[in-house]
């Protein structure tokens, strides 16, 4: 007799949609798929985006944000979530009043500010309500350097640097921090720390010189999702997540003028 189907694990990304498909909603759900995860999603914006520019934004409404998470967590409850493009105040506080509530499967905030090209993705009055309304309530901060800089107030420019950030933001937010190094000059390896409450680790491999790195972040924190939905540990999630990324970027591809990212690595 044939076997009864086997269920998936479920993962929910709280984003904005890239037209572009290299970051944002898209990006999570191919990850989320390449890792045996079913992905589902709330989407925060609409973005009209490419790999060189964002060249529109349209915030959903916060009913609407609110109704995608509770049709999602209704019938399909999530054992892991993600969040990544918020971009308001509003946006904000809408998750961070969801998650407030008991029970709750475990949350990855990818605090996203600023685009590669450089377009805001996070009003700057959204990163108070950031900080002191979902931060707190997070599993895993997941900043790159730019975004540590901006929650910290200061520049990072050595990987000692991002030690004392991850120590830090760990300490004033009370949840664990992967602080994405790969913006640091001067390095042949892109390295990040991860520190919780018991340790630190120091998770490095050689940078893949000579493609873009579009979507990178999203993906990143999406495999660290998917981890988790599978019920791996926060450690084991990370460092599973941090091979991902690494193989998901040497195996990219041309997409016209553009790399992108591999994604179908397992």
């Amino acid at each position: 007799m044939p076997k009864p189907p086997s269920s998936l694990p479920i993962a929910l990304t709280i984003a904005g949609s890239d037209s572009g498909g290299g970051a944002g909603i898209q990006a999570d759900l191919k990850t989320f798929a390449a890792l045996g995860v079913h992905g589902t999603s709330a989407i925060t914006c609409l973005t009209a985006q490419n790999p060189a520019r964002v060249s529109g934004i349209q915030a959903a409404t916060t009913t609407m944000v609110r109704q995608q998470i509770e049709a999602v967590f209704a019938e399909l409850p999530p054992a892991a979530v993600k969040t990544g493009m918020l971009f308001s105040s509003a946006i904000v506080r809408v998750v961070a009043d969801f998650f407030r509530a008991e029970n709750r499967p475990p949350l990855v905030v990818d605090p996203v500010m600023v685009a590669t090209s450089g377009a805001v993705l996070l009003k700057p009055a959204a990163l108070r309500a950031l900080t002191e309304e979902l931060l707190p309530l997070a599993t895993l901060l997941t900043p790159n350097l730019p975004e540590a800089e901006l929650l910290l107030g200061r520049k990072l420019v050595s990987v000692e640097d991002l030690r004392a950030a991850a120590a830090e933001l760990h300490k004033r937010f009370g949840c664990a921090v992967l602080a994405k190094g790969g913006h640091l000059p001067g390095l042949r390896e892109a390295v990040d720390i991860y520190r919780d409450a018991h340790e630190e680790l120091l998770l490095s491999a050689p940078f893949v010189r000579g493609v873009g790195t579009h979507g990178t972040g999203c993906t990143y924190s999406a495999a660290v999702t998917a981890g988790l939905a599978r019920g791996l540990s926060l450690r084991a999630a990370v460092i599973e997540a941090k091979d991902y990324i690494t193989r998901a970027i040497a195996g990219s591809r041309r997409l016209g003028r553009h790399w992108g990212l591999d994604f179908s690595q397992r």
